[in-house]
């Protein structure tokens, strides 16, 4: 990884190297059982393309995406690339900012080093939690291949499994390891159809990212405060100051890091990007469990204790820190994106839901998300000029 200057306000090294020391160990596993999970999570990725591509009729094209199966640090080290990526508009912005402020480069080089351990504090807390990830954004890194595209261009997409979270998991449900490993797969693999056989999803996408950042006007010291709270409530420290759980989900536990950078014209991309989420998550859960009974003979069961876990399995300061995070937001998008997957292919078929991926244009709005009947309206074949 390429060294950084002393005037960014995140120290990405630090990061990684915070959030690689301070993550939990795994499950334990023999040496042998560790490459024997390797080997089947490899597997079963592979199954699943097929799997997914016959049931949502979604036509890759032949593209492939590199899979990698990774521990908790090897999460962290391939999320950072993206995650600097993504975050880059935000953070030039209050770097510019700090800049111009008297003493701004002496506080960047302290601001950094703070910044880089709550960073990695929080990839840290999130590298025990991700059980797979097709990461969309990451340009290409030393030794993680990126996928090439149809026109022999780069896409930089890859799927990640993290086989120790996917282990633990399977574990603590008391399930079927090898029906679980390929109901993950199955969900992931989804995702990585959904982004190699639309091939405007990832500009779009990432363009929508990108102009919300923009539109940020955020000061670099609270920015810094507010991952302090996060990386705070999730070590135990100042929880009971300002970061205590009202009863209605409020107080500072209660608001997502987005919340900081919400101008008029981020909450209509805002709105936009919610809706697009719930769309892929959502679609993502109804190809796992559609799937499912094909070729998951115990999926009706993984899927009842997964719900229930998702529900009450985290603890009083998981569910702060969640909320903070907006993860709590992310659990109502599978929710409320399945139910709209679907409520359209049971009353229009898959080929009829398909025209979603058609243009930007055709994705639900964030209110079509909980009015289907809206979306297939506005999309019906010669509404749309």
């Amino acid at each position: 990884m390429t060294s950084l200057g002393a005037t960014d306000l995140v120290d990405w090294n630090l990061a990684v190297s915070t959030a690689t020391r301070i993550a939990r160990p795994g499950p334990e596993v023999s040496r042998d059982e560790a490459r024997a999970v390797v080997a089947e999570l490899r597997r079963h990725a592979a199954t699943s393309e097929r799997h997914v591509r016959d049931f949502t009729g979604l036509d890759t094209g032949g593209a492939d995406t590199p899979v990698l199966v990774v521990d908790r640090p090897g999460w962290v080290r391939a999320n950072v690339a993206g995650f600097r990526e993504v975050l880059q508009p935000l953070l030039g912005r209050m770097r510019e900012r700090r800049a111009s402020m008297p003493g701004g480069t002496a506080l960047s080089m302290v601001g950094s080093k703070v910044t880089g351990v709550e960073v990695g504090m929080l990839l840290s807390f999130l590298s025990s939690r991700v059980l797979g990830q097709y990461e969309t954004f990451a340009p290409p890194s030393p030794g993680l291949p990126a996928a090439p595209a149809p026109d022999g261009g780069r896409t930089g997409g890859r799927l990640l499994l993290v086989a120790p979270n996917i282990v633990h998991v399977e574990r603590e449900l008391d399930v079927e390891p090898h029906d679980f490993r390929l109901w993950v797969c199955l969900h992931e693999e989804t995702h990585r159809t959904q982004f190699t056989a639309v091939p405007w999803l990832r500009d779009h996408l990432e363009g929508e990212i990108h102009a919300f950042l923009r539109e940020a006007d955020v000061d670099p010291a609270t920015f810094v405060e507010r991952l302090r709270q996060a990386a705070q409530t999730m070590t135990g420290r100042g929880h009971d100051e300002g970061g205590a759980e009202d009863a209605d989900g409020g107080g500072a536990g209660g608001r997502g890091i987005v919340d900081l950078v919400q101008t008029p014209r981020q909450r209509e991309i805002l709105d936009r990007l919610t809706a697009v989420m719930s769309l892929l998550e959502g679609h993502a859960d109804f190809v796992m469990d559609g799937v499912g009974p094909d070729v998951v003979p115990t999926v009706a069961e993984i899927r009842e204790k997964f719900t229930r876990r998702r529900q009450t399995g985290a603890g009083r300061l998981d569910r702060a820190l969640r909320r903070l995070l907006g993860l709590d937001a992310k659990l109502r998008q599978y929710r409320e994106g399945e139910r709209f997957v679907r409520t359209v292919v049971e009353g229009s078929g898959m080929d009829g839901f398909n025209r979603v991926w058609t243009s930007p244009n055709t994705l639900p709005t964030k209110e079509e998300i909980t009015k289907p009947e809206a979306w297939v309206a506005r999309v019906r074949p010669g509404t749309l000029s």
